[in-house]
């Protein structure tokens, strides 16, 4: 979408694009009632600070209809867009049994401790690399892993914003 397109569209139009990105309504709400933006960098910037605030509720209800890691998209939580962005995100992640295997195994592991989804940019990571994460954030405490899990979000939507906005 161009920018001047972003600017003038509709609200439910804006509100539809960008929770393609993140579900998080005071994210939406806030990025909408601050256009129109100059320029690109000041709607990331603006998208950027405003993840700062997120709060954990916020969070964890954006988890919800967020995918594992390894996993296809749920058609029914998930809209068109985000299940591209899931897939594109997730194409370096091997589909063969193994790593399935270990996959499954390790969020299984991860849910059972911290009650969430094990999240992760998995953006240009390898299934090893993404393995090996997921490896040593089980070893961390609950507050830990909710502010990684935060800024893993962030990154995700903050990514997603910047390739579907042309300047």
């Amino acid at each position: 979408m161009q920018l001047v397109d972003f600017n003038q569209a509709r609200s439910t139009e804006v509100a539809q694009f960008l929770q393609s990105c993140v579900n998080i309504e005071s994210w939406v709400d806030h990025i909408q009632q601050k256009r129109p933006f100059p320029s690109k960098q000041s709607l990331i910037c603006c998208a950027e600070n405003q993840a700062k605030t997120w709060q954990w509720v916020e969070i964890e209800s954006a988890l919800s209809k967020h995918p594992r890691i390894g996993e296809k998209p749920s058609t029914t939580h998930l809209s068109a867009q985000e299940q591209q962005h899931s897939h594109a995100e997730q194409a370096n992640i091997s589909q063969d049994q193994r790593t399935q295997m270990a996959l499954l195994a390790g969020n299984i592991a991860y849910e059972e401790k911290f009650g969430f989804i094990f999240l992760i940019k998995a953006a240009g990571l390898s299934s090893e690399q993404v393995l090996e994460q997921l490896t040593i954030r089980l070893t961390h405490d609950t507050k830990t892993e909710q502010h990684i899990v935060k800024q893993q979000l962030a990154l995700i939507a903050l990514r997603r914003l910047d390739q579907r906005i042309n300047p």
